[in-house]
C-alpha cells in the first residue's frame, strides 16, 4: 500500500486575511498597475521617436542619393570643360602664340657646385 502524508494548511490560507495583509495586498497591485501603465506609456513614446528617427534617417538618405547623382554630373561636366580641344581654344582666344623651335639651356657640370 501507498502511504500519504497529509499536512495541514498553513495559518494564513485557514483563516481569512487580516486588515494589515488586505492593505499591504491593495498597495502592491496599486503600484503594480502604476509600474506597467508608466512602462506602457514609455514604450509608446520609444516607439514614436524612433520612428521620427527612422523617417529622418530615410530623408537623409535620399538626400544623400541626389547630391551623388549631381556630384556625377558635375564631374563629366569638369571632364568636359577641361578637355584638351576646349584649352585649345581656349588658348587660341587668349592670343598665346605656337612655339615653332624649342631651346633648352644645358648646365655645364662643372659649373655646379657639389655640396658635402
Amino acid at each position: 500500500m501507498k502511504q500519504i502524508l497529509i499536512l495541514n494548511p498553513p495559518f494564513i490560507l485557514r483563516h481569512s486575511l487580516s486588515l494589515k495583509w488586505k492593505l499591504s495586498l491593495k498597495i502592491f497591485w496599486i503600484l503594480s498597475s502604476i509600474s506597467i501603465i508608466s512602462l506602457l506609456v514609455f514604450y509608446v513614446f520609444q516607439v514614436n521617436s524612433l520612428t521620427a528617427e527612422n523617417y529622418l534617417l530615410k530623408n537623409q538618405e535620399r538626400n544623400l542619393a541626389e547630391i551623388k547623382k549631381e556630384k556625377e554630373v558635375l564631374e563629366i561636366n569638369f571632364s568636359r570643360a577641361n578637355s584638351l580641344v576646349n584649352m585649345e581654344n581656349y588658348f587660341q582666344n587668349q592670343n598665346f602664340e605656337k612655339a615653332n623651335q624649342v631651346k633648352y639651356i644645358q648646365i655645364l657640370e662643372s659649373s655646379i657646385v657639389a655640396g658635402r
